[in-house]
């Protein structure tokens, strides 16, 4: 019995060495309670021992007895040492883990899009299985209380080597547009998806408002409704009008304790999409001064308020506002039209030449509006069932007008209004309701209809974006605690033309029963991934 005592405090004295980096105040109180054990027994083991033994020979050995409680006493307040340094050692680490390392995560997805195009001249397009690999490493540092820093770096590339080197943003592609760097499936360069500092703060001024700022390369990917299907965590402007990388700030107010309605908060946000600023060491002008014959800067400025979220329903409300955007003008399209048509009939040098030379450029066609409203529900009355309760609901309404210069926008001088509607819904799916969720989405645009939505998670074009109407279906499962599986189903039907493209005549809308040629009529993405994220 003495010998497996020994054991005992032997173990301990092990799992203390051996787990230093884990201890804390549970293990401390289990300690104790070890202790507490020991001594018992060793009371039980001197009782039995007076009894077995004459009186004399007990009272000679109880001395022995004594001192071995007094070793294990020992050996206790030893432990007891060993482990309040532990404690110290390991909190001093985790402070120093938490404040002065930067926090890696990974978001890895496997993808495989089955793609296919119906034109209005009847011909089609397809990929049956285009097979891409997605990185994202996101990384975090806060150094105190107030001040972080966070950032990702993107990987998006199709498998192997590609065979039209045009999606690497030679001639003509945009592959490599900045709006859309880390959305389309290029190369395998890792890109800076995100980096910005964020400062918090629990009092502006003098008054109890929380408030926090952020500058950088912020999350303007990947908003609500959008990150429902996604099944990621939303990020800063509503989707339904805004979705593309974007370079700004944030400014953002906590007004619950001012206005008194539940949750609410406001944020202003702003960036600049492209820069007008002549290369280091260009021949002719000075490096980083205006260039005049190129695009003006594309700057943006919104406004996004949050008038009530009780954590179950919540009333989300956008208003962005975009000066001097890009597209070809008019009169650069008709004459490339021209040269094409010419090259067409007769390819000869000439024609070749004139084509070339006819490619048209980003010019600025003026600027542009858009508000949205979303309505958003996690979980329907109160506990009416168990599906509602675990369904998420949304309803978005937006509208877009274009403000255009003498170059036009969307093939027109004149403002033009146009109007989306998107709804969806996401539940647990009644096979494996514990792991795999089911959702449904369905939207239709009118013909003015334009967002800004180029950096979308797709392949086949924004479901968003379309002047027509789209449904989308989609299953996702949980198989490990970091391994997932989702498969969807995208349908696109457009009524009129130019939804994926800029806000220039290239976007102009003609209905599809007047459009000729390889405009797209209808467009479908199957899609299935396995994704890996900790």
């Amino acid at each position: 019995m003495k010998k497996n005592l020994i054991a005992m405090s032997v173990v301990t004295a092990l799992a203390t060495t051996s787990f230093a980096s884990d201890m804390n105040k549970e293990m401390y109180n289990q300690i104790q309670a070890l202790k507490a054990q020991i001594e018992a027994l060793e009371k039980k083991v001197a009782q039995q021992e007076a009894k077995d033994k004459e009186a004399q020979k007990a009272v000679t050995n109880v001395a022995p007895t004594q001192q071995k409680v007094a070793v294990d006493e020992k050996r206790i307040e030893n432990i007891e040492k060993k482990l309040e340094t532990v404690s110290k050692t390991a909190t001093t680490a985790k402070i120093q883990s938490a404040q002065d390392n930067i926090k890696w995560d990974v978001d890895f997805r496997t993808q495989v899009d089955n793609i296919q195009y119906k034109h209005v001249d009847g011909s089609k397009s397809k990929n049956d299985a285009l097979l891409t690999n997605r990185l994202w490493l996101g990384a975090k540092y806060k150094a105190d209380d107030n001040s972080s820093f966070f950032g990702k770096l993107s990987y998006n590339k199709a498998f192997g080597d590609t065979a039209d080197h045009s999606q690497s943003n030679t001639n003509p592609g945009y592959a490599n547009f900045d709006w859309v760097t880390n959305e389309n499936a290029t190369d395998n360069s890792i890109k800076v998806k995100e980096a910005y500092w964020l400062y918090q703060n629990e009092r502006l001024f003098s008054s109890d408002i929380p408030w926090s700022v952020s500058v950088g390369r912020r999350p303007s990917t990947d908003g609500l409704p959008i990150n429902i299907r996604n099944d990621q965590k939303p990020n800063s402007p509503l989707s339904h009008t805004i979705d593309v990388e974007f370079d700004g700030f944030s400014f953002k107010l906590d007004t619950e304790g001012v206005t008194g309605f539940t949750g609410s908060w406001l944020k202003i946000c702003g960036g600049r999409g492209l820069t007008n600023a002549t290369p280091r060491f260009d021949m002719f002008k000075p490096a980083y001064s205006r260039d005049d014959e190129k695009n003006d800067d594309v700057d943006m400025l919104g406004l996004i308020v949050v008038p009530y979220d009780d954590g179950q329903y919540s009333v989300h409300m956008q208003y962005s506002h975009a000066w001097n955007l890009i597209g070809y003008s008019a009169d650069a399209m008709g004459k490339f039209n021209n040269a094409y048509g010419a090259y067409t009939n007769n390819p000869d040098v000439t024609n070749a030449y004139n084509l070339q030379m006819a490619k048209p450029s980003f010019e600025d066609v003026g600027d542009i509006d858009l508000a949205t409203v979303l309505f958003k529900a996690e979980g329907i009355g109160d506990g009416i069932s168990e599906t509602l309760d675990n369904t998420t609901a949304f309803a978005s309404f937006a509208m877009s007008k274009t403000n255009p210069n003498s170059k036009g926008m969307l093939g027109t001088t004149d403002s033009q209004t146009g109007y989306s509607v998107w709804l969806g819904v996401n539940t647990a799916c009644p096979i494996l309701p514990d792991s795999a969720r089911i959702g449904f989405e369905w939207n239709k645009g009118s013909k003015y209809w334009r967002s800004m939505t180029y950096g979308e998670d797709t392949y086949a074009g924004s479901k968003i974006a379309a002047r027509g109407q789209a449904f989308e279906v989609y299953r996702t499962q949980k198989l490990t605690e970091a391994l997932s599986f989702g498969v969807s189903y995208v349908y696109i039907d457009y009524d009129y033309t130019g939804s994926n493209s800029f806000f220039g005549a290239d976007g102009e809308p003609i209905a599809i029963s007047d459009a000729n040629g390889s405009a797209v009529k209808e467009a479908q993405d199957i899609r299935a991934y396995m994704r890996y994220k900790f």
